[in-house]
């Protein structure tokens, strides 16, 4: 946005120049006309004019000039030095069509040129007219002074306007996105849905991804996220955590990058007026404590077994209780030891030395436990459905569990 340098003309009003009665009453008599001649030069040159066969538009714009020269001369006649409001109107038109270019789609440049040409052709007309009326040459200098700086003053009551509308505009298209967001991870019916997206003037992509991450995280990663990005609102955090704030994002795997060293939590990719299942997602994974403490994001989608299992918790220690109790009682050295080695045993499928790696033991502990757990179990350590049950209980929780008790020596032998 250009700079007005309006600042000479706005410390105060100026003194009236003194015109002669005839001088002021034939340029007031022929202020249609000049009007006329300056839009019709507006029109001609300035290409975003030119292309435009409204009449509305055209109409709109005489009525600003007329109105614009009409308060020059009130301004520049007036007969009070005082008087800090002979041109106000004109001001406030310059400020409207400032706002309505704004409303229109169109930028500024547009309207500085025509106010370029606006004040070449009117100086020209109105001089013109105001020298064949007598008025001096002395006087003529200072006519031309006001002139323009009347017109950068209008200038900038324009430039005002218009970024003003932009920012009004910005609002509520925000406003209008984040209700379009709500609404899509809310699950409204897909008629509501596609006129929010209408009002919003946005574009659905085909897949929609929900993030969640803390709001004060959201200025860092907005911007980065993409133009598409849709807000959805805000959520409470954990008791005494920050509030969260919900994006919907179409390009998945670059939020992943963008949030890679941030604490967010990022739903699978879905049709995008299915996403409220990716927000659930979101949420269900917070919920169950995946990657608390991290700091770091957590794809929802390396974690399915994590949440299969956490989606029905009572079943889950129903079946851990009933398929480990020849164990022993949970807590107990031995029984945490024997957990540990069955898990280890069934992720590497019986091979001794990977077990014995993964526990940093060595591999006759490994036969050492695996021959007490046999015992333990019998022949049931054969059979898929057991094997299934055991993967399923020794599967680790969500949430870190407290660190297993310290157990004395162990007897290798065997």
């Amino acid at each position: 946005m250009p700079d007005i340098p309006v600042d000479h003309i706005r410390s105060g009003p100026r003194a009236p120049l003194r015109f002669e009665p005839n001088v002021v009453a034939s340029l007031q008599a022929r202020l249609p006309e000049f009007a006329e001649d300056c839009v019709d030069q507006i029109f001609a040159e300035v290409p975003e004019y030119a292309r435009t066969s409204s009449g509305e538009l055209r109409g709109t714009i005489e009525l600003a000039v007329q109105a614009a020269l009409g308060g020059f001369l009130r301004m520049a006649t007036g007969p009070r030095r005082g008087d800090p409001t002979p041109h106000a109107g004109a001001l406030d038109g310059a400020y409207k069509l400032g706002a309505g270019e704004a409303h229109s789609g169109r930028p500024m440049d547009a309207l500085l040129s025509a106010y370029r040409i606006g004040a070449r052709v009117a100086w020209r007309e109105m001089s013109a007219a105001a020298v064949a009326a007598g008025l001096d040459a002395a006087m003529t200098a200072e006519f031309a002074e006001l002139v323009f700086a009347y017109i950068d003053e209008l200038t900038a009551s324009s430039v005002e306007g218009h970024a003003s509308a932009l920012v009004q505009q910005d609002r509520m298209d925000e406003r209008r996105r984040e209700r379009l967001g709500s609404a899509l991870i809310a699950g409204r019916a897909e008629e509501v849905v596609r006129e929010f997206a209408s009002r919003a003037q946005w574009t659905p992509p085909r897949r929609l991804s929900a993030v969640v991450l803390p709001s004060i995280r959201l200025g860092a990663v907005l911007s980065a996220l993409g133009p598409n990005t849709l807000r959805a609102g805000e959520e409470p955090g954990d008791a005494g955590g920050s509030e969260r704030t919900v994006l919907l994002v179409s390009d998945r795997r670059g939020a992943l990058r963008v949030l890679a060293d941030r604490e967010a939590y990022v739903g699978p990719a879905r049709p995008w007026l299915a996403v409220a299942a990716s927000y659930e997602r979101a949420v269900r994974a917070i919920d169950v404590g995946l990657g608390r403490g991290a700091g770091t994001v957590v794809d929802t989608e390396e974690h399915l077994a994590d949440l299969v299992l956490a989606s029905a918790p009572g079943e889950l220690d129903d079946l851990r209780a009933q398929v480990l109790a020849p164990l022993g009682e949970p807590g107990d050295a031995a029984y945490e030891r024997h957990v540990e080695t069955l898990r280890s045993w069934l992720l590497h499928q019986g091979r001794r030395d990977d077990v014995a790696r993964d526990l940093h033991v060595h591999a006759q502990t490994v036969r050492y436990r695996m021959g007490q757990v046999r015992e333990l179990y019998g022949d049931r350590l054969a059979d898929p459905d057991t094997v299934m049950q055991l993967l399923l209980a020794l599967h680790p929780s969500p949430t870190p569990p407290a660190p297993p008790s310290s157990g004395g020596g162990e007897n290798t032998e065997g």
